[in-house]
């Protein structure tokens, strides 16, 4: 957008000359008069009528000339706009304004009309994600931080030549547009002209023309030629009358919620849109396929929606409290720049969850993120009975993974015997206080309504926060970890891990559980490394020890899109995951990959190893498959079949050639040949058999995938578009971040969400 367009911006402090302004004060009461008395037009006041600017004489109707016109041919009368209200969205470079849903705008009217004090109206918009401040006319984010932006009560509206999109007046301007159209319409007067003290200059032609002239002063530097410099942009009157998609509203019932965690960076697309805006576009993503292939279940009242939002940790780790970038610029080198800054802001965070001290901060950060999204989430919608699932996108897959591995099921912990609790358990506050002789902090701890089960997920800044020293916050943390999870740090016999059989390395070496125990002793105090309990990740092989977090929930599906999980298990020397093995609170797991992901790993070889087992193919979100993979198929069982006939006719043909004629007795039906045996017949008759059957049916055979996806399928591949077909390395990256904006992927969560919910899917009709 043109710096023009902020100049315009600045017409909303402008108002007319004094001369038009005692004329807007005189016709209005006119005006008034006229719709009061319903008189027609000679009856008004003539010589004020005649003191407007009108661009050219328009000769008066007589009163006699009035009443011979059929009534058909008046003018209607002026009726008020209907406003509808816009928000800024503010980009680098330049701000844009969106409408609101029209049941937002009309929640915002209806706030507007009946907000007489002085005391401000805080209304809910976008299902609930946003506060408008109504009397401030400010917008504010209630999940993540954002900025406030600005939001009007809009009724006109202006386009530029070069514009794409109609922009809103001021609302200071917009009433003096109104109150000149409605002296036009009432009047029935047009080629009206409005000047302003800016230079500017608008002229009412007539109801369906209206124009803005803007000064030279005003124009774009480039712009020379007096026809350019006099352009006008043109005005609109209501936003019936211009052309913007007014977005649908959304349901209120929110049906399930889903926390989304990025990657690695600050960008989670090419076009380096932050975590909150590809969120934002899952979403509208799902409302439309909501709409398109549950309608039926929406129409009903059964089908509400989902809500996403969206979790972020980079902000934390690269922010001012771990200061680490700081550190790192100190010693980067100063040429390439910008690569090395893209190195540092994104590539960077995979060594930073392999350190014990950042690793830690991710941790805690995407925990308590969520927990705090999760309970602002419940205190606004105190409704809500729904299911929460977790989705984590390369790195954040990773993150969500470890912390989903080291979540405690207090339903079955392990080491406890069925019926008891641990001792964490049948203590009160108070009674833990007084056994570490800290009841001075109990008053602290009830003030902000903390108990047992809300300690047991506090973080050590959570308890700083409260005012409470370090002495004291260490003996708490400890005395909650020695108490509740005892069980943590040693291996109970028959212990379930990810490993099947006992804990030990099969790597080269082949170090004994007896070395390995040895070695822990020796290297215990300084040790961050080792090779223990996999199933919570405490201290794993290759995987920093570090205390993870509890969340509040427990999450029913966890979503993997392009991750690496796979290969950093096998980093970490993992190399089978047991098949009994599921995560401690989340039931369901699916591992969602674009076929030249680079970043994307399998997981179902680490469970079933000994079968080749092709990946499930996500369907289209049209009900079909892609027409070039369709085509792929056809060719490749076209190419078996011919490949099969070809063989055979040389089969026979060769086995006639070799064959003596006279050694040839006739063969009746049912008989067997001296030169084939009826096992070797047959063998090679199922071999034809085996080779015609379809690539479907041989790669999909019905194999148990193990618990930790309830013994169905994980992996699940999209089907790459035709242009990607045809230059996998060109689309590579692209396939890394495409999974924001697939509808393929976000129908696939809905149809996990709400086959659990018991919904029927329905195909939409081509």
């Amino acid at each position: 957008m043109s710096s023009s367009e902020g100049d315009r911006g600045g017409l909303s402090q402008a108002a007319p000359t004094n001369n038009t302004q005692d004329e807007f004060d005189n016709c209005t009461q006119t005006a008034a008069t006229c719709s009061t008395a319903k008189t027609s037009k000679a009856e008004l006041s003539l010589p004020e009528a005649q003191n407007s600017p009108v661009l050219d004489e328009v000769s008066p109707s007589s009163t006699s000339s009035f009443e011979m016109l059929d009534m058909e041919s008046v003018p209607p009368p002026y009726q008020e706009v209907q406003p509808h209200w816009f928000f800024c969205r503010q980009a680098d470079d330049s701000d844009s304004w969106h409408p609101f849903s029209r049941e937002d705008s009309d929640k915002l009217e209806n706030a507007f009309n009946t907000g007489g004090g002085e005391e401000d109206i805080v209304v809910a918009v976008e299902g609930e994600r946003y506060d408008v401040h109504v009397k401030k006319r400010m917008r504010f984010a209630v999940y993540w931080d954002q900025g406030p932006t600005e939001v009007r009560r809009c009724t006109w509206f202006y386009k530029g030549d070069k514009d794409t999109r109609f922009f809103p007046y001021s609302e200071e301007f917009s009433k003096r547009l109104e109150e000149a159209y409605m002296i036009a319409v009432t009047l029935d007067e047009w080629k009206r002209k409005l000047d302003f003290p800016t230079g500017e200059t608008v002229i009412l032609h007539n109801p369906k023309l209206i124009m803005h002239y803007q000064p030279i002063g005003l124009q774009d530097e480039w712009v020379s030629s007096p026809s350019e410099q006099s352009r006008p942009c043109t005005v609109k009157r209501g936003v019936e009358n211009i052309f913007v998609e007014i977005p649908d509203g959304e349901p209120e019932k929110v049906d399930h919620l889903v926390f989304m965690v990025h990657g690695i960076g600050p960008a989670c697309d090419l076009r380096f849109r932050s975590i909150i805006q590809c969120v934002n576009d899952f979403r509208s993503v799902s409302l439309s396929l909501l709409a398109s292939h549950y309608r039926r279940s929406q129409q009903e009242g059964h089908v509400g929606r989902v809500e996403f939002l969206p979790v972020n940790w980079h902000s934390a780790l690269h922010g001012d409290a771990t200061g680490v970038d700081e550190d790192i610029q100190r010693i980067t080198l100063p040429s390439i720049s910008r690569l090395r800054h893209f190195t540092n802001d994104t590539l960077l965070d995979l060594f930073f969850y392999n350190s014990p001290t950042y690793c830690q901060t991710i941790v805690d950060t995407v925990a308590s993120e969520i927990n705090r999204l999760h309970a602002l989430f419940k205190q606004r919608h105190p409704d809500f009975n729904g299911e929460v699932s977790v989705v984590g996108h390369s790195l954040g897959s990773l993150i969500l993974f470890d912390l989903l591995t080291n979540q405690r099921n207090r339903s079955r912990a392990r080491g406890v015997p069925s019926g008891e609790h641990s001792a964490l358990n049948s203590d009160t506050l108070e009674q833990m206080l007084t056994k570490l002789d800290l009841q001075q902090y109990l008053q602290t701890l009830l003030a902000e309504n903390v108990d047992m089960e809300s300690l047991a997920l506090c973080q050590d800044s959570d308890l700083r926060n409260l005012g409470i020293p370090l002495g004291p916050r260490k003996k708490i943390l400890h005395y909650i970890r020695k108490k509740r999870l005892p069980e943590d740090y040693e291996m109970a016999p028959g212990h379930q891990t990810l490993e099947s059989g006992p804990p030990q390395v099969t790597s080269e070496g082949n170090q004994s559980s007896e070395l390995l125990s040895q070695e822990s002793c020796l290297h215990k105090k300084p040790s961050i490394t080792g090779a223990v309990d996999y199933e919570y990740f405490d201290v794993g092989i290759g995987q920093v020890s570090i205390d993870y977090p509890q969340l509040a929930f427990y999450p029913e599906t966890f979503f993997a899109f392009g991750s690496p999980i796979g290969m950093f298990l096998t980093v970490r020397g993992l190399k089978r995951i047991d098949p009994n093995y599921s995560f401690p609170t989340c039931k369901s797991f699916y591992n969602i990959y674009h076929p030249y992901d680079p970043v994307a790993y399998r997981i179902e070889p680490m469970i079933v190893s000994e079968v080749d087992l092709e990946p499930m193919l996500i369907p289209h979100h049209k009900g079909r498959k892609r027409m070039h993979l369709e085509l792929k198929d056809s060719l490749t069982r076209m190419s078996m079949d011919l490949k099969n006939n070809v063989l055979g006719s040389l089969r026979t043909a060769w086995q006639s050639f070799t064959r003596p004629v006279a050694a040839l007795p006739p063969v009746e039906e049912g008989e067997v040949t001296n030169d084939t045996t009826p096992e070797e017949d047959q063998a090679g008759v199922c071999t034809e058999a085996e080779c015609s059957v379809s690539v479907e049916q041989t790669e999909q055979p019905d194999i148990e995938m193990g618990m930790l996806n309830g013994g169905r399928r994980i992996d699940c591949v999209l089907q790459e578009k035709p242009i990607e077909s045809f230059n996998e390395y060109l689309f590579a990256i692209q396939s890394h971040l495409c999974y924001w904006e697939s509808e393929d992927t976000a129908l696939l969560l809905l149809r996990e969400i709400y086959d659990n919910l018991g919904v029927a899917f329905e195909q939409p009709q081509q």
